[in-house]
């Protein structure tokens, strides 16, 4: 690399005034006594394992480039509101999918997204109580999805992230067996944030990289009402199976509509899938001496004069903790829900397709197995987050559904929606086909009282308003 004239330590090296003698190693280090000494090694001015820290390229002498240095170390210390800082991390995700093919989706794209969603509507219709929750469609770049999903994503993760960081002074004590106080846990705070929100934008651009929808998650993760593909990733999942493009853009149309009416219409279901996510951040615990050890085990072999290895470092579960028990039934609550939302999507979309699609078996299939493994996207983000956004039950969620419409009604198994005292639990699971076995209407109501209560969810009485002319989908970019 070139360095810029006068620029002292861009390929030059500038010996400026006598200061006095050097310090020893460490004694003008505020870090000196935690896990982070060896990344400030000396002083603060030993940019060498700076800019190992933050990725700076080498400058002549075997110095860092300064101006990449700073340019990242000042753009981690900018102010920013909550526990990480969100502008850093949705960069870092959109940055991710630039280095892949991500084009615009075309006008030819979102007519055929428009128009698949409106036909998945007018079958859905025949196959469930809720009316249609979709109020505009759009085709998606990932790029778009990043942009159209990062709210709900703040909802999810912010609450993980303030637990995590909320004992930072403990954690870090000083050199004398203090906590590190004032300025020093501000800028230590913002430098845990940054690279919080480093981990967030990787694990969320490698989700851009594979969702194939707005809500593909099981989570309404996007506008209310607005029902989107993601285009390119639609494309590559397409390419795997012996199906034509179509067919699997109507499909996937069909399950992004079912998601909408569900959520549309079940206004507690948004509340009780993030409840979950909340009640597993406040049961997040910092045991100080756990993780000062755990974070000076994986520091002990790490080369800091690597980058990579650093970069590694961060991005590998460098916040891992231990669950308790009040966090795995979250956790729990959390992946039974997400099981009986996939599956109820899974079984009105069957009963959709039964007499439509010849490829509809193949196509569910292919999607619950995708849903139940998960990729390594998913993987990537339970990893960097904590959460597993997976229902490993789907199928025998879909079975619970299918076997109660089949002995009841769909107005039965819809009507298990109109409180979450009413869903199944991971022991329904377990016997799915006995879930309510003999009953005629949900436990301790009349049959006439759910009828009432039905219909009043129905007509959106018990929380959000159905959207306004419902049989209208329009086509929004």
């Amino acid at each position: 690399m070139t360095g810029n004239p006068g620029n002292p330590g861009d390929g030059e090296r500038d010996d400026g005034p006598d200061e006095g003698p050097d310090e020893g190693p460490g004694e003008n280090n505020p870090f000196k006594g935690t896990p982070f000494e060896q990344f400030f090694s000396g002083n603060l001015g030993n940019l060498g394992n700076l800019g190992a820290l933050f990725g700076g390229g080498q400058g002549g002498a075997g110095m860092p480039d300064l101006s990449a240095l700073f340019g990242q170390f000042q753009a981690m210390m900018q102010p920013y509101d909550g526990p990480l800082n969100w502008d850093a991390a949705t960069d870092m995700a959109r940055r991710a999918v630039a280095q892949t093919k991500d084009p615009s989706p075309s006008r030819k794209q979102h007519d055929q997204v428009a128009d698949a969603v409106r036909l998945a509507d007018h079958w859905l219709d025949e196959t469930t109580q809720f009316p249609s929750g979709v109020q505009s469609t759009a085709a998606w770049s990932r790029a778009e999805w990043i942009v159209g999903t990062v709210d709900r994503w703040k909802r999810l993760v912010e609450p993980i992230a303030q637990s995590s960081v909320s004992g930072i002074g403990n954690v870090f004590p000083g050199g004398e067996g203090q906590a590190l106080t004032g300025p020093i846990v501000g800028m230590l705070g913002r430098a845990i944030g940054g690279m919080l929100a480093s981990q967030v934008g990787s694990g969320l651009g490698a989700l851009a990289g594979e969702v194939l929808s707005a809500s593909d998650v099981g989570l309404p993760l996007g506008a209310p009402g607005k029902a989107a593909l993601v285009m390119e990733n639609v494309k590559d999942f397409a390419s795997g199976l012996d199906v034509g493009e179509d067919d699997v853009v109507l499909y996937l149309a069909l399950r992004e509509a079912a998601h909408q009416r569900l959520f549309a219409h079940v206004p507690w279901l948004s509340e009780h899938l993030l409840g979950a996510v909340t009640d597993y951040a406040t049961g997040i615990e910092v045991n100080t001496a756990n993780l000062q050890s755990s974070l000076e085990e994986k520091m002990r072999g790490v080369d800091i004069n690597n980058p990579e290895a650093l970069r590694e470092l961060m991005e590998g579960g460098m916040f891992e903790m231990d669950k308790s028990p009040a966090q795995q039934a979250a956790l729990e609550r959390l992946e039974v829900t997400l099981a009986l939302v996939e599956g109820w999507v899974d079984e009105v979309v069957g009963q959709a397709t039964a007499e439509r699609m010849p490829n509809a078996g193949k196509l569910q299939e292919a999607v619950r197995r995708r849903r139940a493994a998960g990729g390594p996207a998913e993987d990537t983000f339970a990893a960097l987050v904590g959460l597993e956004l997976r229902p490993r039950r789907l199928r025998d969620a879909s079975t619970l559904w299918g076997s109660l419409r089949t002995r009841q009604g769909t107005e039965a198994r819809d009507g298990v929606w109109m409180s979450p005292a009413l869903l199944p639990t991971a022991a329904d699971l377990d016997d799915p086909l006995g879930f309510r076995e003999g009953a005629t209407s949900p436990a301790d109501m009349s049959e006439e009282d759910f009828d009432v209560a039905l219909q009043r969810m129905l007509d959106g009485e018990s929380g959000d308003n159905p959207p306004e002319d419902q049989g209208h989908v329009g086509s929004d970019e």
